[in-house]
């Protein structure tokens, strides 16, 4: 293990959060505007609320007191049959927000799966350019090796004649 993860995984949470306070955090404008078209619904805005307040600690401790005081208050005697039938009750509509939860959960994966795919789509087409650009650079390449060669050989002197006479035509 490097140095770099050891020290990362040493450091409490409050020391990483500080660390990294001071990036700067961009959405993903593919999310934002689904967030944007999602909140043009007012089911959608009232079943997100639900949620979050569904998922907090705040509906936890609600319930501990209202539980509490259920029973302390003694409201009904045990078996307390309104208590559960209130309790499942909830339960339900609790279970069917924790589903339209995941579902807003997946429709946001599927828009940066989709995102992703057509930046995919979009890079495998820049590289195709630019193969066929390397392509046309080797062709060119080649050709200019070719005609520096040709004029190489053109320009250099023959071999000497044995007589030690220059074999070039006199001018």
């Amino acid at each position: 293990m490097t140095d770099i993860p050891r020290k990362a995984a040493e450091m409490d949470q409050s020391d990483l959060h500080e660390r990294l306070s001071h990036l700067p955090i961009q959405a993903n404008p593919a999310l934002v505007e689904h967030a944007e078209r999602r909140a043009e619904s007012v089911q959608n805005r009232i079943a997100d609320r639900i949620t979050a307040f569904a998922g907090s600690m705040r509906f936890v401790y609600l319930h501990i007191l209202w539980f509490g005081a259920w029973i302390g208050f003694r409201v009904e005697h045990y078996p307390f049959g309104l208590l559960t039938m209130i309790v499942s009750l909830e339960a339900i509509f609790l279970s069917t927000f924790v589903m339209i939860s995941q579902n807003r959960a997946d429709a946001k994966h599927q828009v940066v799966a989709d995102q992703q795919w057509r930046t995919v789509q979009d890079e495998d087409k820049q590289n195709e350019e630019l193969l066929d650009l390397s392509r046309q650079i080797l062709e060119l390449t080649k050709a200019v090796h070719a005609y520096a060669t040709a004029r190489a050989e053109a320009a250099a002197p023959t071999a000497a004649h044995p007589s030690g006479d220059d074999a070039r035509p006199a001018t």
